[in-house]
């Protein structure tokens, strides 16, 4: 059975994980709408086999595309996923459940717990779990905001928590994590440059060896075993190099100044 249910899912080359993705929501949703930002794979073949009505558009951002999706949803609910994510099972149930029980004219959205599979085990300790989202929400009561690397859903309403897990399957490997730390501190950087934060050693240091105590110690990360441990390090190591890009940007800021004044004294 459908419900008043936009799906709203974007890709690139996501011909590995897009039909996963579909699957778990199969006729959940009345609609579901692919927004496309130039696949070379199979990608849009595989989502209009689900019945998607497929639209280019180039890259924007995470939220910026996310939120032209969200504009090209007509019904009355969105469920946003994205590829590398599926419906638990439980989760299914309980979205199904959510509309059977007239929740739906009680709340404006809700969320779920995300959780990840990493080196052949699901996380279900440190900061990678519960990692809380808002996925269904009401359309006309919902936006994205965040930045280009990370988006949020902003809505004006009250929410609930759903039972069972959003599983997320977004490092298939620790090269992949890896490869995302300069784009996400790029954004940072970028925010921060953009409220007029001012670098701090203090900052620079303690909140890296805080986030390794919370995730490893506070939240249990070391029973999620090695994997457990390895989250808690790069994590870490993540903070690092993101608090450590202002420095560096004032450092080439700073020599670029002088050089131009030099430039122009000659």
């Amino acid at each position: 059975m459908s419900y008043p249910l936009s799906l709203s899912v974007i890709a690139c080359d996501e011909e590995a994980n897009i039909a996963r993705c579909l699957s778990s929501a199969k006729g959940l949703a009345e609609e579901i709408i692919v927004v496309d930002s130039g696949s070379k794979d199979r990608t849009r073949e595989i989502a209009q086999s689900f019945g998607a009505r497929v639209v280019h558009q180039d890259w924007l951002g995470q939220s910026g595309q996310k939120q032209v999706a969200l504009k090209l949803c007509t019904k009355a609910w969105v469920l946003a996923l994205d590829c590398d994510e599926e419906l638990s099972p439980e989760m299914r149930q309980s979205i199904e459940q959510f509309f059977r029980d007239g929740s739906s004219e009680k709340f404006d959205g809700v969320k779920c717990n995300r959780k990840v599979w990493f080196m052949g085990r699901w996380i279900t300790h440190g900061d990678w779990y519960p990692d809380r989202k808002l996925r269904l929400f009401r359309r006309e009561k919902g936006r994205f905001g965040g930045n280009a690397a990370h988006d949020k859903v902003e809505l004006d309403g009250s929410t609930m928590l759903l039972a069972g897990d959003l599983h997320h399957y977004s490092f298939p490997s620790m090269n992949r994590y890896i490869e995302k730390i300069n784009p996400f501190a790029d954004a940072f950087l970028e925010q921060q440059i953009a409220e007029g934060k001012s670098w701090s050693l203090f900052a620079n240091v303690a909140r890296p060896l805080w986030r390794f105590f919370r995730a490893y110690f506070l939240r249990r990360g070391f029973l999620d075993g090695f994997p457990g441990l390895w989250i808690a390090v790069a994590t870490a190591f993540f903070n690092f190099v993101r608090y450590s890009r202002k420095y560096e940007n004032d450092v080439l800021d700073s020599e670029f100044k002088v050089q131009s004044s030099r430039n122009g004294s000659l």
